[in-house]
C-alpha cells in the first residue's frame, strides 16, 4: 500500500555531515506533519525534528543549530541535513508521517506511519 523508505545513513567522523532522505510512496492521498526520530542503543526513541505541510519546523534542543529538516511536498520527501555531528548523535534514525492513504476503496489515516530506519554512526 504505502511505505516510507529512509536513505543516507552511514559512518561519519565527528564534525562531519550527512543528509538523510525519506521517500513516501504508494496510494497516498495526503501527508500532514513529517518528522525524524532516533533511537540509540538502550535508549527510548526520541524526537529529532518535525515539519508541517506548510513548512513550520520544530527541533529537539540537542540538535538546534546543527540539523535542518526540509520537505518537498510534490515528491512526498522529507530530508534531514545533519552538520557538526557528534558521537552522541549515533542512532538509528526513523522517518515518520501523518499520512492518509487509499486502502481499497476507503481512505485510512495513520499517524505515526514509520519507516524502517537508517543507521547513523559518528565515530573517529
Amino acid at each position: 500500500q504505502v511505505q516510507l523508505v529512509e536513505s543516507g545513513g552511514g559512518l561519519v567522523q565527528p564534525g562531519g555531515s550527512l543528509r538523510l532522505s525519506c521517500a513516501a510512496s504508494g496510494s497516498i492521498f495526503s501527508i500532514n506533519d513529517m518528522g525524524w526520530y532516533r533511537q540509540a542503543p538502550g535508549k527510548q526513541r526520541e524526537l529529532v525534528a518535525t515539519i508541517a505541510s506548510g513548512g513550520s519546523t520544530n527541533y529537539a534542543d540537542s540538535v538546534k543549530g546543527r540539523f535542518t529538516i526540509s520537505r518537498d511536498n510534490a515528491k512526498n520527501m522529507v530530508y534531514l541535513q545533519m552538520n557538526s555531528l557528534k558521537p552522541e548523535d549515533t542512532a538509528v534514525y526513523y522517518c515518520n508521517a501523518d499520512m492518509t492513504y487509499y486502502s481499497g476503496m476507503y481512505l485510512r489515516r495513520e499517524y505515526p506511519y514509520w519507516g524502517q530506519g537508517t543507521q547513523v554512526t559518528v565515530s573517529s
